[in-house]
């Protein structure tokens, strides 16, 4: 059995307290054996996290991670505009390799800034895999099916694929891989695919992910020809059981809220990509408070702009505090629960924590730093003052994805180099149409 040590640093518990501590984790189970007092355990392997704090590895709980190769090609415009004018168009060119390494620089993005998991909707999801296997991360992965502006074949055949690929995939990578049937919003899949589709998933066992009430634009329209709110009429379609979450639940209401709690259905809160298409501010502390099982995301890319779960961290609790009219809204220790624990809990992996037994699924972030300085509250530094360019050290599954900065799994600079190329290859062939 080979034993990995990570020693000399200071350790976040479940219940938020931070202690003096070593950690030592099985390599071969990708399981913590122990969390116990500095010097008392021994390792094959060392990590060195003197004047750091480990903490568990956090969870970005929806993006679409092949958008890196996106960043900043079409900003400052609302989400329908946004969609259809620009990012529509260019990803009509997607090719396979396009995505492999559009995935492969996000992965190296989050692997830097101690993200360990992810939940990834997005095309040609086989190179993704492949992708995050090769990473050494877990990951929550479907193809996005999308009925309008195709054909009925051709729809039928885009979720056919995403439930294909949902039933090959689940275990993939040793089990770090899962997948979800995913359904890309109430408003681009028309009903009679989801009338279609979702007992052939639940027959599966195949959670589902599907974005809902982004938006105003998304809301209104259902409510229009249902005569109900959009959730309510997810929950008829068979859409809220508690394997199930959506993304980002901006335009919810009290019922609405009370809907998900009841069935268990988890929120993806995503404030960074809803600010910047000023979609709205998602009452997340009143989900918190009715039980709604709440996790972080990033989005994409293209409408964030970046991967950072440290700065999604601090969107959260700021954005938190104005849409609640409360300054002790979202508090720091509420927003690092739904970054770790929070998140694993949606995506069903046994992660967020530090202890025996849990997945081994941990960042070193470095306190040695003048923004970090004094150490008054680690917790609220971790949300407020923390960057993803303070983590020292990434491991996940047991594995040292990245070590005193390096990333271990990717060639960096290679990564960057060849998405630069397809990046605009790619947008030089959307603009010859």
């Amino acid at each position: 059995m080979s034993e990995l040590l990570v020693s000399g640093g200071q350790v976040l518990l479940p219940d938020h307290t931070v202690t003096e501590a070593d950690v030592l984790v099985d390599q071969e189970s990708g399981n913590i054996v122990a969390v116990d007092d500095p010097g008392t355990l021994d390792g094959d392997d060392e990590l060195d996290a003197a004047d750091g704090l480990v903490i568990p590895g956090l969870v970005n709980a929806h993006t679409h991670v092949s958008m890196t190769l996106l960043r900043g090609y079409a900003d400052d415009k609302p989400l329908d505009a946004w969609l259809q004018e620009d990012i529509w168009p260019v990803e009509g060119e997607l090719t396979a390799e396009d995505v492999r390494v559009g995935a492969e620089l996000g992965l190296t993005e989050m692997i830097k800034s101690g993200t360990t998991a992810l939940a990834d909707m997005y095309f040609f999801m086989e190179q993704v895999a492949e992708a995050v296997d090769d990473a050494g991360m877990r990951g929550l992965l479907g193809q996005g099916c999308i009925s309008v502006g195709k054909d009925e074949e051709d729809a039928h055949e885009d979720f056919q694929s995403g439930l294909a690929f949902a039933n090959e995939y689940d275990g993939y990578a040793d089990g770090r891989v899962r997948t979800a049937f995913m359904p890309h919003s109430l408003t681009t899949a028309g009903e009679e695919y989801y009338r279609e589709y979702v007992p052939e998933a639940r027959e599966a066992g195949v959670p589902i992910h599907f974005h809902a009430n982004e938006t105003e634009g998304e809301v209104d329209p259902i409510v229009e020809e249902h005569g109900e709110r959009p959730l309510e009429y997810a929950d008829d379609i068979g859409l809220l059981e508690p394997e199930d979450f959506l993304a980002h639940g901006v335009h919810v209401d009290e019922t609405e809220i009370d809907l998900l709690a009841e069935r268990g259905t988890g929120v993806v809160h995503n404030p960074a990509s809803n600010m910047k298409l000023a979609s709205g501010m998602a009452p997340v502390q009143a989900m918190v408070d009715a039980g709604v099982s709440v996790a972080l995301g990033t989005d994409g890319a293209a409408s964030n702009n970046d991967l950072d779960l440290f700065d999604e961290m601090r969107d959260a609790a700021m954005l938190g505090k104005l849409a609640a009219d409360d300054a002790s809204a979202m508090a720091a220790g509420t927003v690092l629960e739904i970054a770790t624990r929070g998140g694993a809990e949606v995506l069903g992996f046994d992660g967020g924590r530090i202890g025996a037994g849990a997945n081994a699924d941990l960042a070193v972030v470095d306190l040695d730093a003048t923004h970090l300085t004094p150490h008054h509250d680690l917790v609220s530094h971790l949300v407020y003052a923390a960057k993803g360019s303070d983590v020292r050290h990434t491991v996940c599954d047991g594995e040292v994805l990245m070590r005193d900065r390096e990333v271990q799994v990717f060639d960096e600079s290679s990564v960057r180099e060849r998405a630069e190329t397809a990046a605009r290859d790619l947008v030089a062939r959307a603009e010859r149409e």
